[in-house]
């Protein structure tokens, strides 16, 4: 779901990296010493999932894993997913410096708002099917999230994108499908081998 540079307006991209400064900054003031491990791995495995995309005119199609990385880190989400794409944009030019607050943005904030959603069921709850039904949710719709959010950054710059949008969301939803049952499949597997990380 990266946005490439030179696209959206000014205005799109100024409120986006405002609103990732403030998610980092929340972030990081949520960081704990012990959690930094758990941050380089999920930084590391967003960002070789989100390597594999299928270019889709301005922006791409691939694996996020936004939805696991928010159920782990909460706040501190922002800071694994900006790191993630910063690396891509100076390895690989993928998205862009430009935009990289608004990509940070679009990725990190569902991550977010699906710990708020499930995270007191994956830390309180041991039925593992409920476990799974639970990460399927945050998989599925952080990535559908995710594609409204670039679908909105896109519309608010130029309303001619509509084409383009409506085949960015439905591209999306087969993603969605899989990253949902990679996400249950994994907090499954947490919960029985190492349900401290749930907590």
């Amino acid at each position: 779901m990266h946005i490439s540079e030179g696209v959206l307006s000014p205005s799109i991209l100024l409120g986006g990296a405002v609103v990732t400064l403030i998610g980092l900054a929340i972030g990081l003031k949520n960081l704990k010493e012990d959690k930094l491990p758990e941050v380089a791995i999920l930084s590391s495995t967003f960002f070789v999932a989100s390597l594999i995309h299928i270019p889709i005119g301005p922006s791409s199609a691939h694996l996020i894993l936004n939805g696991l990385v928010g159920i782990l880190l909460g706040w501190v989400a922002f800071l694994a997913i900006f790191l993630g794409l910063l690396l891509q944009a100076i390895l690989f030019q993928f998205g862009g410096i430009t935009t990289l607050g608004i990509n940070t943005l679009n990725m990190a904030f569902p991550s977010v708002i699906m710990w708020y959603f499930f995270k007191n069921f994956v830390s309180k709850i041991n039925n593992i099917i409920f476990i799974f039904i639970v990460g399927f949710l945050s998989g599925f719709l952080s990535v559908i999230f995710s594609a409204i959010l670039v679908s909105l950054s896109l519309y608010f710059t130029q309303k001619s994108f509509f084409a383009l949008i409506i085949t960015l969301m439905s591209i999306h939803i087969p993603i969605a499908i899989i990253e949902g049952l990679i996400t249950g499949f994994i907090l499954v597997y947490l919960k029985k081998v190492k349900p401290e990380v749930l907590l």
